[in-house]
């Protein structure tokens, strides 16, 4: 890219191009698959040293080359001015501000895959700094600037069995002998992810972390790099037990920035995570968890003072879980990222005493950044209605709240789109349980409408009020149909005992919520009770697998990488700390198979009544596509009407452009044929389709 190509907004700077404020008026239109997918995806806001840009990531989907070209954009605090800072044939993401602000860096693959490279700010061409074998993952600067921290995968060990045998002549065949073999979406037979310094000079860099461990973490911790003020000290995660497999034990360890002298600051067998160090040095504040072998456990603020060792507890009177953390310039106070009760806020947490006050609420906020100067922090900022986009605030007082980006505001000009609205009701255990309703646009409540029944996955997460760049609301909404989200038992956001209720319980108490919150909503005038859906994937998939074989209040059904079978799917997913503690147990231990069994859907297939269409990957790795495969035979055993989706390069989410837009079109096309109009959906039925 050459650097006139684009136009930057202060003095000194070339401008670069603008998204204006003022946008064509434009006659109201349908979100339409096509629409959806044209949408740019904001993300990773970083806020320039002085505190007047903001670098981000911007990735649109593209159907002909079928992926999502990155770009880094900038954007002026001041003028609100807008555009593109890269540019080529390759795809950028990851920007970082160099610690004196006159250049960027930023990940690129124009040339022989990952690399970083740097964009001097003030002029001239970006520059390829790393020459790293294989690419790079992610990366950081040093606080001088006279270094760079990335990270790889290396082979591990070296010499490898596998390498022997396959002599001149390569396979793709794997030889292992531990857990956690593969994860999520990837193999990681052989591999280990590692952390290496990269001195400016240099090219390659050195592995600081040669050891039989992944560092950073590959689970369970956002953030698994920090670095001290003046760059003598570096934190990493990682999990030190010989079985990470059943382990959630991820520990902080400090070090030299050259990797020497390695020592743990936590011992809890808990997760500790997420390092981040005082502007002032004094101290390294984390996240911490208290329950070993549980992945959604509360999370608390810590706070380590590093000259004595002493650590305490900022929150812990707060039932509230934290899910990021950021210091405020001046090291008197933390920036918090709070899920609660269907949203994502902001709060400021002081020093010494960890007073808490609201800075931001509303929609989903987070990604935070701080600049050391100036009094703005910039985050993310999205709601049902409207896509992610770049946000600032006063990080002392959340005052001044505005959007800095538009991105998207051209291409939703003429599309209409409806916000959330909250409904409540009382559910199992007598608990008060909260959901969404979204109606599509131009709802007449003299109408009945068909109603589609959203079930989120975790199980421990929730629905948010935000734009949902997979289960998206407005996507079914703008079908013609009422979208409803009930946030059940185990739903993150309610305080941690909601959250742990579900764990053993995955067929009552969660169920009980849906069927009671299906009551309040087929009761509006405006549903029609005899036109239900429901959808979900992972525990959301599922319960729709549990719920065919326990009701037939739902017209049809659709699955997307849901759990069958919890016996088989302990046997074959990665993270085994997770079933572990929801079944209390492996399937080695009688009670918890007993659990696993009396909450297994496929134990009540023979109730089975309801048509199902079924999704799942070949590189689901979470849940293993061998799950839905037992499902659809189940249901055309049945003699069941269903469809099975498959896509051989997905994993437990699908993001490929055509992929993503076969997976709309097939998942609202079920929908359509069996919920409306009423006269063409044929009635549920064992006849074969």
């Amino acid at each position: 890219m050459s650097r006139s190509a684009w136009r930057v907004a202060l003095p000194g700077l070339l401008a670069f191009a603008t998204i204006t404020a003022e946008l064509p008026a434009q006659s109201p239109g349908t979100l339409t698959i096509e629409k959806f997918l044209a949408l740019k995806a904001v993300s990773d806001p970083q806020l320039s040293p002085d505190g007047k840009l903001v670098a981000f990531s911007v990735s649109t989907p593209s159907l002909e080359d079928n992926k999502n070209q990155g770009r880094v954009w900038l954007a002026d605090l001041g003028s609100g001015e807008t555009g593109e800072a890269t540019s080529g044939t390759g795809s950028e993401r990851a920007p970082r501000w160099a610690p004196d602000g006159k250049t960027l860096a930023y990940i690129s693959t124009r040339e022989d895959g990952a690399q970083i490279w740097r964009l001097p700010i003030r002029g001239g061409e970006p520059v390829r700094l790393s020459s790293v074998p294989g690419g790079v993952s992610d990366f950081w600067w040093s606080p001088s600037g006279k270094a760079l921290f990335y990270v790889k995968d290396v082979t591990w060990p070296v010499a490898q069995q596998i390498g022997q045998l396959n002599g001149p002549y390569p396979t793709e065949g794997k030889l292992w002998t531990e857990l956690f073999y593969r994860h999520w979406n990837e193999w990681r037979a052989g591999l280990r992810q590692h952390l290496f310094r990269l001195d400016l000079g240099d090219s390659t860099g050195t592995d600081i972390t040669p050891f039989d461990r992944d560092v950073p973490t590959l689970a369970l911790s956002d953030v698994g790099v920090a670095f001290s003020q003046f760059g003598t000290e570096v934190a990493v995660v990682l999990n030190p037990d010989s079985v990470v497999a059943t382990s959630t034990n991820n520990d902080i360890f400090v070090m030299g920035p050259d990797g020497a002298g390695r020592q743990a600051i936590t011992t809890s067998q808990a997760n500790d995570n997420s390092p981040a160090y005082s502007p002032d040095s004094r101290y390294v504040a984390y996240l911490a968890m208290t329950v070993p072998g549980f992945e959604a456990d509360r999370q608390q603020v810590m706070l380590y003072e590093r000259a004595t060792g002493r650590r305490r507890s900022l929150t812990a009177d707060w039932p509230m879980s934290v899910g990021a953390i950021s210091w405020a310039p001046d090291s008197r106070a933390l920036i918090a990222e709070v899920e609660e009760h269907g949203g994502v806020s902001l709060y400021r947490i002081e020093l010494p005493n960890g007073r808490r006050s609201l800075l931001v609420s509303g929609g989903v906020n987070h990604g935070v950044s701080v600049s050391s100067r100036g009094e703005e922090m910039v985050f993310l900022r999205s709601t049902a209605d409207r896509p992610a986009e770049v946000w600032a605030a006063n990080w002392a007082t959340g005052a001044g709240l505005r959007a800095v980006t538009k991105v998207n505001a051209e291409l939703l000009a003429d599309v209409t789109l409806t916000p959330l609205e909250p409904f409540a009701f009382v559910g199992a255990l007598g608990d008060s349980v909260h959901g969404w309703i979204m109606k599509p646009p131009g709802f007449d409540p003299q109408r009945k409408y068909p109603l589609v029944y959203l079930l989120h996955g975790g199980p421990q997460s929730a629905w948010n009020d935000e734009w949902h760049a997979r289960w998206n609301y407005a996507m079914f909404a703008a079908r013609g149909y009422v979208v409803a989200a009930v946030n059940f038992h185990g739903s993150t956001g309610y305080g941690q005992s909601f959250t742990n209720s579900i764990s053993q319980h995955w067929g009552d108490y969660p169920y009980e919520d849906l069927m009671k919150g299906l009551d309040v909503l087929v009761s509006y005038p405006w549903v029609d009770g005899s036109r239900v859906g429901a959808a979900g994937a992972s525990y959301g998939g599922y319960m729709i697998y549990w719920m065919a074989g326990q009701t037939t209040r739902f017209r049809t059904l659709v699955a997307h990488d849901g759990i069958f079978n919890p016996v088989s799917f302990t046997g074959s997913t990665e993270e085994l700390w997770f079933p572990i503690h929801e079944f209390g147990g492996t399937p080695l231990m009688p009670s918890a198979r007993a659990i696993m069994e009396k909450w297994s859907p496929a134990n009540y297939t023979a109730r089975w009544q309801t048509p199902m269409l079924i999704v799942h990957s070949q590189e689901d790795y979470r849940v293993d596509v061998s799950e839905g495969f037992q499902a659809f035979t189940a249901l055309k055993l049945r003699g069941l009407p269903g469809k099975f989706l498959y896509f051989p390069t997905e994993g437990h989410f699908v993001l490929q452009p055509r992929d993503r837009r076969v997976w709309w079109g097939a998942v609202l096309d079920w929908l359509d044929a069996w919920l409306q109009p009423p006269a063409a959906a044929p009635a549920p039925g064992p006849a074969s389709q």
